[in-house]
């Protein structure tokens, strides 16, 4: 059984994750790290070169290959709901949790974050976070098993959710 941590960038999943997995003696796997080393450039010059569709497709390929894994916890990319296969593959052996922060939370925690390239043209980085937010959170909610709100919980305690989760089997 594997633990999914989905969620908005910026709401704790590659921290927490990495947490959980000590707690646990798992290992935390990044998808967009191994998205970056699949392709062999980062995820700014994949879309740039590519563009979004062809990020995608690496994504669901990685989301296929760990969900064939067991016993790790994975840090999926924010947009890993897009593709409604990526969540079925990923359900197959897993609890799936979605952390959650509310747009103000994720701003302050993501504003100088240089490694995704923008997914609306022409916004501020505030009504981008909050578009694109809006258009993501039922297939947020659709995809997850349990939702926890972090913005006023520290990695810590997140992580102790999590592991409350995981041993309520």
């Amino acid at each position: 059984m594997n633990l999914v941590l989905i969620g908005y960038r910026g709401t704790g999943k590659s921290v927490v994750g990495e947490l959980v997995a000590q707690r646990l003696g798992m290992e935390c796997i990044g998808m967009d790290a191994k998205i970056v080393e699949q392709a062999g450039m980062s995820i700014p010059e994949i879309v740039d070169k590519y563009g979004w569709s062809k990020f995608r497709d690496i994504e669901s390929e990685i989301a296929r290959k760990l969900a064939a894994l067991d016993h790790i916890v994975i840090d999926t990319g924010g947009g890993i709901i897009e593709r409604p296969e990526n969540i079925e593959a990923l359900k197959t052996n897993a609890r799936v949790i979605w952390l959650q922060a509310s747009v103000d939370v994720i701003v302050m925690r993501i504003q100088g974050d240089t490694e995704r390239p923008s997914l609306t043209a022409g916004k501020t980085f505030t009504e981008e976070v909050a578009e694109v937010l809006e258009q993501r959170i039922p297939k947020y909610r659709s995809a997850a098993q349990y939702e926890i709100d972090t913005d006023q919980l520290a990695p810590e305690q997140i992580a102790d959710r999590i592991i409350e989760i995981w041993n309520e089997g």
